[in-house]
């Protein structure tokens, strides 16, 4: 079988997964969605994508309980359940392992909340996080594209993971980068553009296949704000930068996309170490 056979028949399971994550994702069902033996299933995923599928469900369903508690109403319990977890002191386990503190005082005082709570003077709000100007040339990615909530952008990163893990390019030169083209407070949720992108050194050698494409990022010079913690909650930080950083900076926006460098892997670290520079491009001093 070749690896493009496999690559399809993991896409179907990523996609699978996302889509039901409210589900018990079971062994078998799984391998039939993705064509391959029970037997087999496990090895093969988790030596492309270098976590097993339990990991991944896992990941992905305490993503989006943080997500969750900070975004609505639901109770620890109702999100609890939505997770697959068969008690409130389970969920609480595993939230708090992957978070550092329980899912009730997450809502309360969580990474995003040093954002919420920033002083209103010029001099507080310019020194309350580090923001850096950086001049950057143009960048070429290899990149998917995705449609909907930025929330699940995450599924084509997977994607994008697997072929590259398949072509045996994860190496040290790997960037990940997320293009966010569209605001959310003006654009329907279901029809936000982003894409999913890397770059890595052998680049120009690869020949691409579908969905994968060619993504350019623009040069120029841009404001970074670094940003700690799960990615489901960084909404806080953009309200930060654009809303209260950005007015008071003497700066105005130019008419690109902001993105997203992922600094350090969430396979390999928690949650709350997750490493993100915010890129927004700026127009040209006078």
């Amino acid at each position: 079988m070749t690896r493009a056979h496999y690559l399809r028949r993991f896409e179907r399971l990523i996609d699978y997964i996302y889509d039901n994550l409210d589900q018990s994702l079971d062994q078998l069902t799984m391998s039939e969605v993705a064509c391959i033996s029970p037997y087999h299933l496990h090895r093969v995923y988790q030596g492309i994508y270098g976590e097993s599928i339990s990991a991944t469900v896992k990941r992905l369903r305490l993503q989006r309980a943080a997500y969750q508690l900070v975004s609505t109403d639901l109770t620890v319990k109702q999100i609890a359940d939505q997770s697959g977890y068969t008690s409130v002191q389970s969920f609480t386990r595993a939230f708090s392992e992957s978070f550092e503190m329980p899912p009730a005082r997450y809502r309360r005082e969580g990474h995003h909340t040093q954002y919420s709570h920033c002083p209103k003077s010029e001099q507080g709000v310019m020194a309350m996080h580090e923001v850096r100007f950086e001049t950057i040339e143009a960048l070429e990615m290899v990149g998917i594209r995705h449609q909907g909530s930025y929330m699940e952008i995450g599924g084509a990163f997977e994607k994008l993971i697997g072929w590259l893990g398949m072509k045996g390019l994860l190496d040290h030169s790997l960037r990940t980068i997320g293009i966010f083209c569209d605001d959310p407070s003006v654009v329907e949720t279901d029809q936000l553009r982003s894409v999913a992108c890397a770059s890595f050194q052998r680049q120009s050698e690869v020949e691409l296949e579908e969905p994968l494409g060619v993504h350019t990022v623009d040069g120029g010079e841009y404001a970074v704000l670094r940003y700690k913690g799960s990615y489901a909650n960084m909404s806080a930080a953009y309200e930060w930068f654009y809303g209260q950083w950005l007015p008071q900076s003497g700066r105005e926006p130019r008419d690109a996309p902001c993105f997203e460098e992922y600094l350090n892997n969430p396979r390999e670290v928690a949650p709350a170490d997750l490493l993100t520079d915010i890129y927004m491009p700026l127009k040209a001093t006078a």
